[in-house]
C-alpha cells in the first residue's frame, strides 16, 4: 500500500506539471586556484540528485526550473565546493577549487532531510567525500566509516561489521541508503548493513539522536550512505576497479557503466570480493573467509521540474564465522565450522520536483533481508553434514512524503513517514516469532537565519506497533504491543566570526524494544549464551545536550564537541546464574543509562604539500543506580595522519601523493560484566597513490600497507578478541580506470 501510494505520487507528478515554462540553463566553470581549466569536475545538484561534468574548457551547462539549489563541485586531488545557485541565474557561475583535500564548507543532505552547510548544522555531522571513501574500498561500511570522529565498528571478523556511533550501536544506530532506512537483524553479532561502499559515492553520520527526523533506531545516530548521482547529459562512461588484499588473500573487482540520453540516465554496477582466512601475527585464524557480490541498476528521467528515479540493489554472500569458544582441538579442520549466508534486495523509486516555491520529495522501499546460520554435524565419523540452526526473513515496505520549502534564511521539511515490515521465522532454532511491525508518523524541521544566528527547532509524532504470532518453542502466545511518542529538538549556530562558530543542541528521542529483545528464549549458539528476552520492556527516551566550537577557514578545520546522553529505561542484556542446555543464560533488562564523552578533529593545511589531520573521541557509559559501565563502550581513540602532495613527478603520474597514520586506542579499564578487557595498542599505516597514465588510460592507483608493523593486538569491539588476535599486516592495491 506505501509503495503503491507512493509510486503513483512520483509518476502522475511529471504530468500535472508538464505546463510549467521551459528551465533556464545555468552555466558555469570551474578552475583550480591558478584559474586554470579544470576539466571532468562534476557539479551535483543535490536536490535533483542531477550531474555534469565540466569539459575541457573547465566549462558546464545544466538547465534548472527557477528555485533555491544547492551544488557541489568536486574532483580528486581537489577539495569539494559547495555553491548556492537561486536560478535564474545572471552571468557564468566561477568555481573555485583549492587542489588539496581539505573540505572548505562539507554538505550534508542528512542532518536536516534537506541540503545544508554541515558547518552551519547544531546536529554534529561527519562526513566520508567521495574520494576519501574510494580508497577505503572494503567490503564493511562499518570498517569504512570506523575511526571517523564518534564513530567505531562493532566486527565479526573482518567481514562482518555494525557501526558504533558514540558509544551506541545494532537497533540504536541506523543505517540509511539515499535517505531510505536498511532494516535487518542488527541485535545480531553476526549480522550488518547490507551496503557496499564500492557501490557508494559518500557517507554522512549524523553523531547524536535524530529521532526526530528519523524516528525509532536513531536513538544513537545515523548512517546515510549516498549513491553517486545519475548523469544529466554527456556521453556514456564504463569504469572497472581491482582490489587486492595480502592478508587474507582478497581479490576483488567491480564494473560499472553509466550514461545518459535526451530525459533518460542509467547506471549498471557490480561489485565480487573473495577472502580467505585472516592471518594475526600469531597465524591464521581458521574459518574466516568470505565470498561476497553486489550490484544495482539505476533508471532515471529527468523532467522540466524534477527526476524520477528507480533502483534494484542485491547484495549477498558467505561468510565463515569463528565459533564463539573457538574450535575444539583435533576435531576440527581447517574451513569445518558455522556459516552465515545472506541475501538483501532492495527496489526504490524516488522523486524529486519542484511546485511553485516548494520541492516535493517522495521515497518509497522494498526490501527483503534474508539470513541463515548452518553448522557441521561432525558426529559421524570421516562425515561432515551441514545443518541449518536459523533462518530469518524479512519483509520491509517504507515511504516518505516530504515537502521542503524556504531558502537559505527561512525554511524546513514537513513529512509523514510510513513503515511496515513482516518477519518470517524458519528454521531448527526459532529465535523469535513471526511479527509484523509498523509505524507511522508525522513531523516537521524548520530553520531561520537571524543575522550571525541560525536556529533549528524540529518536532515528531509517531505511533509503532507489533503484532507477534504464538510461538509454542518459544512460550509465547499472541500479542499486540503499541507505543505512541512525540520527540523535539531545538538547536542553534552562533557565527562569532567569519571563521569562528559555536553550536548547541537539546533533543529528545525514543527506541522500541525490538522483536529479539522482547521475545527472545533460546540458544544463541554464535555467542555461546542462551538468551531470554522481556515482553514488558518499555521504550528507550533519551535527553542529548550536544555542544561544540568550530572553526572553518581555507587553510584550517577544527571541531571540539561534547556531550551528555541521559537514556531512560536502557535495554541491555546481562549474565545470570543459570544454565539452559550447557549455556550460560542471559536476559534482557532495563535500567536508566548516562552516555559522556566529546570529539576533536583539527586539519590543517600550512602548505600547499602538506595536509596534516589530528583525530581523538572518548565516551564513558553507566548506569545511573548501580554505576556500572555498559557493553560495547569502546575505548578512548587518536589518530594522527599527515599526507604529502608533491606535485606532479613525471607526465605519466600525476596528482601524487603519501600518506602516513598513526592510529592509537587506549586500554580498556571500565569493561562491563562478562566483558574481556583489552589492552591499549597502536598501528601504523601507510598510503602512496596519484593517477597513472598509459597510453589513452587514467588509472587511479592507490597502494596501502595497514599495520606496517605486524603488531599484535586485540580490538575490544572485536567478538573474535577472546580467541584471536586482531588482523596482521596487509598491502592492500586498489586500481581504477575509466575505459
Amino acid at each position: 500500500m506505501i509503495a503503491a501510494t507512493l509510486l503513483a505520487a512520483s509518476l502522475s507528478l511529471p504530468a500535472l506539471t508538464a505546463s510549467t515554462p521551459a528551465p533556464d540553463t545555468v552555466r558555469g566553470r570551474v578552475t583550480d586556484g591558478t584559474s586554470t581549466a579544470v576539466a571532468d569536475a562534476r557539479v551535483v545538484v543535490t536536490e535533483f540528485g542531477r550531474v555534469v561534468t565540466t569539459g575541457p574548457d573547465g566549462r558546464f551547462a545544466l538547465p534548472l526550473p527557477d528555485g533555491h539549489y544547492t551544488a557541489v563541485v568536486d574532483h580528486p586531488g581537489f577539495a569539494a565546493r559547495r555553491i548556492v545557485l537561486d536560478v535564474p541565474v545572471s552571468g557564468l557561475v566561477e568555481v573555485e577549487l583549492a587542489a588539496a583535500p581539505l573540505q572548505l564548507d562539507p554538505l550534508s543532505v542528512t542532518a536536516e532531510r534537506a541540503p545544508s552547510a554541515a558547518s552551519g548544522s547544531p546536529l554534529p555531522i561527519t562526513t566520508l567525500e567521495p574520494e576519501a571513501l574510494d580508497r577505503r574500498r572494503i567490503r564493511s561500511l562499518a570498517r569504512a566509516i570506523d575511526g571517523l570522529p564518534g564513530v567505531d565498528a562493532l566486527t565479526t571478523g573482518e567481514q562482518i561489521g555494525k557501526p558504533v556511533v558514540r558509544g551506541l550501536s545494532g537497533a540504536r544506530v541506523l543505517v540509511l541508503e539515499n535517505g531510505h532506512p536498511l532494516r535487518d537483524y542488527s541485535w545480531s553479532d553476526e549480522d550488518g548493513p547490507a551496503i557496499d561502499p564500492a557501490l557508494e559515492d559518500r557517507v554522512e553520520v549524523i553523531r547524536g539522536p535524530a529521532s526526530v527526523l528519523y524516528g525509532s533506531d536513531a536513538i544513537g545516530g545515523v548512517v546515510n550512505a549516498l549513491p553517486a548521482p545519475l548523469p544529466y547529459a554527456g556521453p556514456s562512461r564504463t569504469s572497472v576497479g581491482l582490489t587486492l588484499a595480502s592478508n587474507d588473500r582478497e581479490a576483488g573487482g567491480s564494473l560499472r557503466h553509466e550514461g545518459a540520453s535526451g530525459a533518460w540516465a542509467w547506471r549498471v554496477a557490480g561489485v565480487g570480493r573473495l577472502g580467505q582466512d585472516i592471518h594475526t601475527p600469531s597465524g591464521p585464524i581458521d574459518n574466516t573467509g568470505f565470498f561476497a557480490a553486489a550490484g544495482e541498476l539505476a533508471l532515471a528521467r529527468h523532467s522540466e521540474r524534477g527526476t524520477t528515479t528507480l533502483r534494484y540493489s542485491r547484495q549477498g554472500g558467505e561468510y565463515k564465522l569463528l565459533e564463539a569458544n573457538g574450535p575444539p582441538p583435533g576435531v576440527e579442520e581447517a574451513d569445518e565450522g558455522p556459516e552465515r549466508k545472506s541475501a538483501d534486495d532492495r527496489i526504490q523509486l524516488d522523486g524529486n520536483y519542484v511546485l511553485g516555491g516548494t520541492r516535493l520529495e517522495t521515497r518509497a522501499q522494498w526490501q527483503r533481508h534474508w539470513i541463515a546460520e548452518l553448522s557441521d554435524d561432525l558426529s559421524t565419523p570421516g562425515q561432515k553434514i551441514e545443518t541449518e540452526v536459523f533462518n530469518l526473513a524479512l519483509n520491509s515496505f517504507s515511504g516518505d512524503v516530504l515537502l521542503h520549502h524556504g531558502g537559505e534564511r527561512v525554511g524546513g521539511t514537513v513529512g509523514v513517514s510510513l513503515l511496515r515490515e513482516i518477519n518470517d521465522t524458519r528454521g531448527a532454532v526459532p529465535l523469535v516469532p513471526d511479527a509484523t511491525t509498523s509505524s507511522a508518523a508525522l513531523f516537521a524541521f524548520e530553520q531561520a537565519s537571524v543575522g550571525p544566528i541560525r536556529l533549528l527547532a524540529g518536532v515528531r509524532a509517531e505511533t509503532h506497533s507489533i503484532d507477534a504470532d504464538a510461538n509454542a518453542d518459544l512460550a509465547l502466545a499472541a500479542q499486540t504491543r503499541s507505543s505512541d511518542v512525540v520527540v523535539g529538538n531545538v538547536g542553534a549556530v552562533l557565527n562569532l566570526t567569519g571563521n569562528l562558530s559555536v553550536a548547541a543542541n537539546v533533543g529528545r528521542a525514543f527506541r522500541a524494544p525490538n522483536l529479539f529483545e522482547l521475545f527472545t528464549n533460546g540458544p544463541r549458539l554464535g555467542e555461546a549464551r542462551y538468551e531470554i528476552g522481556d515482553p514488558e520492556l518499555t521504550p528507550e527516551t533519551s535527553v542529548n545536550l550536544d555542544g561544540s566550537v568550530r572553526w572553518d577557514s581555507p587553510r584550517v578545520h577544527a571541531e571540539l564537541s561534547g556531550y551528555h546522553n541521559r537514556i531512560d529505561d536502557f535495554v541491555f542484556v546481562a549474565p545470570t546464574g543459570e544454565f539452559r542446555n550447557g549455556l550460560r543464560v542471559f536476559r534482557y533488562a532495563q535500567a536508566n543509562a548516562e552516555l559522556d564523552g566529546g570529539e576533536a578533529l583539527v586539519r590543517v593545511r600550512p602548505t600547499d604539500l602538506l595536509t596534516l589531520e589530528a583525530r581523538f573521541d572518548a565516551v564513558e557509559g553507566r548506569r545511573v543506580a548501580s554505576d556500572e559501565p555498559l557493553p560495547f563502550i569502546p575505548p578512548p581513540h587518536a589518530a594522527f595522519e599527515a599526507e604529502l602532495h608533491p606535485g606532479h613527478w613525471t607526465t605519466a603520474f600525476t596528482h601524487p601523493r603519501i600518506g602516513v597514520e598513526v592510529e592509537a586506542v587506549a586500554e580498556k579499564e571500565d569493561a562491563a560484566a562478562n566483558e574481556l578487557a583489552t589492552g591499549g595498542h597502536a598501528v601504523l599505516n601507510l598510503d602512496l597513490g596519484g593517477e597513472l597514465h598509459l597510453g589513452a588510460r587514467d588509472f587511479n592507483v592507490d597502494l596501502q600497507v595497514r599495520n606496517v608493523t605486524n603488531a599484535e593486538y586485540r580490538s575490544f569491539l572485536s567478538r573474535y578478541k577472546e580467541f584471536a588476535s586482531d588482523p596482521g599486516r596487509s598491502v592492500v592495491l586498489l586500481v581504477g580506470v575509466g575505459l
